[in-house]
């Protein structure tokens, strides 16, 4: 449309609008306004794409608009309808860029479920290269003596306090060495000021929030029960115990002094100490056994919702794949079974009811295996064991079935070529979810952390994880391991926390009634793969 008049705004707004064209901003207002015909803005426009006009782009379009020839393209090519670009001696930021000017690096097409990529090139050798070197460091099965009278509860508990409590006094992590907790009582009148203060090492119970948001706990050693009262500080993490929680029964040092008053006296926590947990060097295979492990857990064979198509093509990736001719080890961190009695109403739910026959079915599902691949199997809570942990290993009745594996308890301190592996099901993990803020069952990797900082895989005693009371506390994380494995919530993780490596083994058993009830969402079929020299991890999804 030509002729309209320039003070005819709205007249020009509206044709350019029907034209599918916006003008932003005052300037570019005035110069439409000034134009004696908006023909050819439009027209310059729409052979250019354009359809936001501001005053520099309406500039750009008019100098195009202006132009009285274009040297034409020669062309054996059909004409076909082009956006017109800006001379070469225009500035004009108009236009596309046909090709581009050097090799651009494509980024690889995302993983299923958002796994990380991984490069062969970090899994440098097949497992053929090299025989089985499986050294076990701690395994209850066999040395169980605890008869459970309270004498070895006591027993338990002082071993648990005098072996972490050393860790904390031999790695100058504490202000001052410790007292025991009634000399501190009975010089409260002395330390009953910041100048003052004195600090104790001991387990942790009774742990409850005040209405102004402090953390009180008792603190106990073998001499006396202290009161404490732990308030947040002012730059705390998620993870400080005064905004995270205590569990039961944990090791803590506390650093203070007493309020003395007119009710009894309370410790005033100033500062509060874990275990010492610094940044850990990891054992590596060496090049010459740079072979791999494969970690799983929660199987439950026999279930309705065991997945067996996804385990028929976890077997032909075996069978095929690069990656896996690299996996020695294959490591299965308990519940390989769903097993019989567990909850009430099990037995709705089970495909195979008789539980020697569960052993036998996943018995030959492993037997799949390829020939280079050793399994280590631990129980967990759904096996044929005692509930209590340390769990011993199935039972030898059990293990005739299995031609090749090696049976060992939950957990089990084991090395494989040199890397600490330490393997525990995880059922403390309900405890941890139950009582500390930050974790969650989406969240298993924080429940992991927290023990490693604890140095202690089921600190609580009466909680959902029931604990055998040996003499001495097997559950205590004395060596710190290269590479931390649980499994039991049915997620995935692999990551690094401190310098070791961690990895929440992912289960083979669909979403449960259970958990569609609590609205949890299982991530399964992921098999995790570590390379004992190079740490380098590969997540490989069948699902």
């Amino acid at each position: 449309m030509t002729g309209v008049a320039s003070d005819d705004w709205p007249e020009r707004q509206r044709i350019l609008a029907s034209s599918g064209m916006l003008v932003i901003g005052r300037k570019s207002q005035e110069i439409i306004q000034d134009l004696e015909d908006i023909q050819p803005l439009i027209e310059a426009a729409r052979s250019s794409g354009v359809k936001i006009l501001d005053h520099r782009t309406v500039n750009e379009l008019l100098s195009m608009s202006t132009r009285t020839t274009i040297e034409p393209l020669v062309s054996d090519f059909p004409k076909t309808e082009q956006a017109s670009l800006p001379s070469p001696d225009s500035h004009s930021p108009i236009g596309r860029t046909v090709a581009p000017s050097k090799s651009l690096d494509l980024a690889p097409p995302p993983r299923p479920h958002g796994l990380e990529h991984y490069s062969l090139a970090d899994f440098p050798m097949e497992a053929t290269d090299v025989d089985s070197e499986i050294e076990i460091h701690f395994d209850i099965t066999g040395n169980s003596v605890t008869e459970g009278k309270m004498s070895d509860m006591r027993a338990c508990f002082t071993d648990r306090l005098q072996t972490i409590r050393s860790m904390m006094v031999s790695s100058n992590t504490l202000p001052r060495r410790p007292v025991p907790a009634s000399e501190a009582w009975r010089n409260r009148q002395r330390h009953s000021s910041r100048d003052y203060e004195v600090t104790m090492v001991g387990l942790a119970t009774e742990m409850r929030w005040a209405k102004s948001k402090n953390l009180m706990f008792v603190v106990e050693d073998e001499t006396a029960q202290i009161r404490c009262i732990l308030k947040p500080p002012s730059d705390a993490s998620e993870v400080h115990p005064a905004l995270d929680g205590l569990m039961d029964d944990d090791v803590v040092g506390v650093s203070g002094y007493f309020l003395v008053g007119e009710g009894d006296p309370i410790f005033f926590v100033q500062d509060i100490h874990l275990p010492p947990l610094g940044f850990h060097s990891k054992n590596t295979s060496g090049e010459d056994r740079a072979v791999s492990a494969a970690f799983l857990s929660d199987t439950h064979v026999g279930s309705m919702t065991f997945l067996g198509p996804q385990w028929d093509k976890m077997i032909e990736w075996f069978n095929n794949d690069p990656l896996a001719r690299t996996i020695k080890y294959f490591v299965l961190s308990g519940d390989g079974v769903d097993g019989v009695g567990i909850y009430p109403g099990q037995d709705r739910h089970l495909s195979i009811k008789d539980l020697f026959n569960q052993y036998s079915e996943l018995a030959r599902l492993l037997e799949r295996l390829p020939d280079w691949v050793d399994v280590i199997i631990l129980p967990g809570n759904h096996d044929a064991v005692r509930p209590a942990e340390p769990q011993p290993a199935l039972d030898p009745e059990v293990q005739q079935d299995y031609s090749d594996a090696t049976f060992v308890g939950n957990p089990c301190d084991f090395s494989l070529h040199g890397v600490r592996i330490l393997s525990y099901h995880g059922k403390s993990i309900d405890d941890f979810v139950a009582t500390l803020r930050s974790v969650s069952y989406s969240r298993p990797e924080r429940a992991m952390q927290a023990m490693l900082e604890r140095r202690h895989l089921a600190p609580s005693w009466g909680g959902k994880t029931p604990l055998s009371p040996e003499p001495e506390d097997n559950l205590v994380i004395s060596n710190v391991p290269d590479i931390f494995v649980t499994g039991h919530v049915h997620g995935h993780f692999v990551g690094n926390y401190k310098g070791t490596t961690m990895v929440h083994s992912s289960t083979w058993q669909n979403q449960t009634d259970f958990q569609r009830m609590l609205g949890f969402q299982p991530k399964p079929c992921i098999l995790t793969v570590v390379n004992l020299h190079t740490y380098a991890t590969a997540s490989v999804p069948f699902a």
